[in-house]
C-alpha cells in the first residue's frame, strides 16, 4: 500500500532505511483492517509526493513486521513517528492531518 515515493518498510530493511538514514524519516505504522488508517494513508502519501528531498516517508505493516513494531513499542495504530539522527524526534498517535503533518516535520528539515 506504499505510493511510488513512500517506502514499504520491513523489520529487515528498517534499520538501513530509517536508522542510518542521512535525513529525517516519516513512518506510518498501519494495517490493512484500520479505519483511520486508511484514512491517513492518501494523506501521508500526498505528502512524501510534495517533500521529495527533504525526507523520506515509509510505511510499516504492523500485521507483517511486529517485531518493529514491539521494538517502538506501538501500541495503537495509525502512528506516525519521525526519525532523525536514527532517533525518534516526534510522534502522533491517530488520524491526523496535513496541518499535523507539517508541524511534526517542519522543525526537522532543512
Amino acid at each position: 500500500m506504499a505510493g511510488k515515493n513512500t517506502l514499504e518498510l520491513t523489520d529487515a530493511n528498517f534499520d538501513q532505511d530509517v536508522i542510518n538514514s542521512d535525513v529525517p524519516v516519516l513512518v506510518d505504522f498501519w494495517a490493512e483492517w484500520c479505519g483511520p488508517c486508511k484514512m491517513i494513508g492518501p494523506i501521508v502519501e500526498a505528502f512524501a509526493d510534495e517533500n521529495v528531498g527533504k525526507l523520506k516517508v515509509g510505511k510499516v505493516n504492523v500485521d507483517f513486521n511486529n517485531g518493529t513494531a514491539a521494538r517502538f513499542q506501538i501500541r495503537g495504530i495509525p502512528t506516525l513517528l519521525l526519525f532523525k539522527g536514527g532517533k525518534v524526534v516526534d510522534q502522533r498517535v491517530g488520524a491526523v492531518g496535513k496541518a499535523e503533518l507539517v508541524k511534526m516535520v517542519e522543525p526537522h528539515v532543512g
